[in-house]
C-alpha cells in the first residue's frame, strides 16, 4: 500500500488495485479532538456532546485502521486496546446515559484519538498535531 500523509489538505491514499482509501486528515482530527478536550462539563450541553461524538468515534476508528506500530510497541498496543474498548457499542453512551457519563466517554475517546494521531504524525514525519 502506498500512503501519502498530509497535514490535512488534498491527501490521497491508494492500494495496489488503485482503490481510494480514506486519507488521514491531521488538521481536522486535531481540531476536533482539541474542541472536545477543551469542553467544560459545566458549560457543555448534552446536545453539544452528542453532536461531537460521531465525529470523534469516526476519527478514532480511522486511526485504529492504520499501522502505527502496535506489533512492536506495548504502549501503542495499549492505546489500541483502549480505542477498541471505546468503539465497542456496549460501551458507548446512549440516550439513557447521564450527561456526565457521555462527557467522560467523549473526553476519553478524544484523548485516545489525539494520542494515536500524535503517533501517526511521528511515524509519517509530520508536525505534531
Amino acid at each position: 500500500m502506498i500512503t501519502l500523509a498530509s497535514t490535512g489538505k488534498a491527501s490521497r491514499a491508494t492500494d495496489g488495485a488503485g482503490t481510494e482509501v480514506l486519507p488521514i486528515d491531521v488538521e481536522t482530527i486535531s481540531e476536533s479532538t482539541e474542541a472536545v478536550l477543551s469542553m467544560q462539563m459545566a458549560t457543555s450541553t448534552r446536545k453539544d456532546m452528542d453532536v461531537s461524538l460521531p465525529e470523534i468515534v469516526g476519527h478514532l476508528n480511522l486511526l485504529l485502521g492504520e499501522d502505527l506500530g502496535a506489533d512492536e510497541d506495548e504502549d501503542v498496543r495499549e492505546l489500541f486496546r483502549k480505542g477498541y474498548r471505546l468503539l465497542d457499542l456496549r460501551n458507548r453512551p446512549t440516550t439513557e446515559t447521564p450527561s456526565f457519563g457521555a462527557f467522560i466517554y467523549l473526553r476519553d475517546a478524544a484523548d485516545v484519538t489525539r494520542r494515536l494521531l500524535w503517533i501517526y504524525t511521528q511515524r509519517h514525519g509530520l508536525g505534531a498535531p
